[in-house]
């Protein structure tokens, strides 16, 4: 299998780097109390950093913000942004499922976004891109059949959209379960996000899949001189 990034992302963006994980042999069942720990400690800190009034001129969510906006996003917020918000209006994430509370804890933990998808559902190779329009998407918990804008950045398989707007939403039909075998987990690293940071949160990452899921691992990392991995 494939994931490649087309050249025009980098020449917009070409301090960008794209963290990839890909983890085979998961067992995602359950719910560990180790996982919902780290996610409370996640939220306190967040808490304790951030407030409502000022959460957007952070550095580590007005790089995004600028993102969106040199793509002309005018609707939707970057994932990290989001669930920042939810946290900092008394929220407390819920669990999904381990692999998912284990991205939502990463999240947080370096504000940057992260997210996955399940490579069973996954037909054919996987692409970051710009979007003709024309492709079809079903966001996470619908049913309705949707469509990106053109010249909007997706993530896409042969057949669908997986993730919109870069890591806005993710897709229903590929969307991580306590089934899930395989998968593709990706982060989006922007200034002031430096390679060491991002190495440190893939090793963390890593760390929690093979000792929370018992599942094997592989890292990449994508950047404008390597815009194409294969397994």
């Amino acid at each position: 299998m494939e994931f490649s990034v087309n050249p025009k992302i980098f020449q917009l963006f070409p301090d960008l780097r794209l963290g990839v994980l890909v983890s085979s042999g998961i067992k995602n069942h359950g719910e560990k109390k180790e996982i919902e720990n780290l996610l409370r400690k996640a939220e306190s800190e967040i808490r304790l950093r951030l407030d409502l009034e000022t959460v957007k001129d952070n550095p580590l969510i007005s790089n995004w913000r600028a993102a969106y906006k040199d793509l002309k996003v005018k609707d939707g917020r970057p994932s990290h942004e989001a669930l920042i918000r939810r946290v900092l209006k008394g929220g407390q994430l819920p669990h999904i499922n381990n692999l998912v509370d284990i991205y939502n804890y990463l999240s947080l933990r370096y504000m940057t976004p992260f997210g996955g998808e399940d490579l069973d559902k996954i037909n054919g190779n996987i692409q970051l891109r710009f979007a003709q329009g024309t492709e079809e998407f079903i966001e996470l918990g619908s049913s309705e059949l949707t469509h990106p804008n053109p010249d909007e950045v997706i993530y896409s398989d042969e057949e669908k959209v997986l993730c919109r707007k870069f890591n806005w939403r993710e897709s229903d039909l590929t969307k991580l379960t306590e089934g899930t075998k395989e998968a593709f987990f990706v982060t989006e690293a922007l200034p002031p996000i430096n390679e060491d940071i991002l190495h440190k949160a893939l090793e963390e990452f890593s760390n929690y899949l093979t000792s929370y899921c018992d599942a094997e691992v592989r890292i990449f990392i994508l950047d404008k001189s390597r815009m194409e991995i294969q397994w």
